[in-house]
């Protein structure tokens, strides 16, 4: 499932990390995309973003789940648009599998009309306070 709509982008963001599915969500990325993850890490190109989604939701990531906050839709002119949308993030564990709260995140991306739906050309994800 591809956003067909600038505006479903997080929701389906949020399904996909939900369901630990580190393919799905590099299928939101364009092909030559690049992304700065919750933890630093740096991807260039899908295939990278998916190897680097796919370690961190076996890590610290593993029981997280997104409930979606305030989003901020910015359309830059057709199939162009910038999005902030913020998140909490529950679930997380420490390395010996304990509960350690939750946080609040935020996804920025510029996000592209293309064959097949909106992807994203360029996504942070990170934490936030409050």
């Amino acid at each position: 499932m591809t956003a067909t709509t600038a505006e479903e982008f997080p929701r389906i963001f949020a399904k996909y990390w939900g369901a630990r599915d580190a393919a799905a969500l590099a299928g939101l990325m364009a092909e030559d995309a690049d992304m700065l993850s919750l933890t630093g890490g740096w991807a260039e190109g899908r295939k990278a973003i998916e190897a680097l989604l796919t370690e961190e939701l076996l890590g610290g990531f593993s029981h997280s789940r997104l409930v979606t906050g305030k989003t901020r839709l910015r359309v830059l002119g057709p199939g162009a648009a910038v999005l902030q949308q913020r998140f909490v993030l529950s679930g997380l564990v420490d390395s010996a599998g304990r509960d350690i709260g939750r946080t609040g995140a935020i996804l920025i991306a510029v996000l592209v009309a293309r064959a097949g739906g909106w992807h994203a050309i360029t996504l942070q994800f990170s934490a936030v306070e409050g």
